[in-house]
């Protein structure tokens, strides 16, 4: 009998559980309203992060929004390709250079906030 409650209280009131479902569904809602500009949602929020941070290094990046190593190159790399963000020459230290948007991620990003306002919209409701 105990095996069904603990069954029971995962399937029923896991956070984790519930979180993803919610992660899933809102991921859906920015993704389709921002698929005529050729972003996706995740790639949005990290766009926004670099212009509000810059210039601001990729292990900062991580860290400060918990996102793994291999999913940040995944989504910085083709923010770079797509020309959203740039590396920017640093005489510090050498270690990974530091990023910043660039214009055309800049205008992305005022060009589509019309698209996120409404994502933002349903995503309240």
């Amino acid at each position: 009998m105990a095996r069904h409650d603990i069954t029971d209280q995962i399937a029923q009131g896991c956070l984790m559980g519930r979180a993803r479902v919610l992660t899933r569904v809102l991921t859906g809602i920015y993704d389709e309203a921002l698929r005529p500009f050729g972003i996706k949602g995740s790639q949005l929020n990290l766009l926004a992060f670099v212009a509000k941070m810059e210039p601001v290094r990729r292990a900062e990046i991580g860290k400060l929004i918990h996102l793994d190593p291999s999913t940040l190159t995944r989504n910085l790399q083709v923010m770079l390709t797509n020309g959203w963000i740039e590396e920017v020459v640093d005489n510090e230290d050498g270690r990974g250079l530091p990023l910043q948007a660039t214009a055309q991620g800049r205008a992305l990003i005022e060009k589509l906030g019309p698209a996120w306002k409404g994502a933002q919209r349903k995503a309240l409701k």
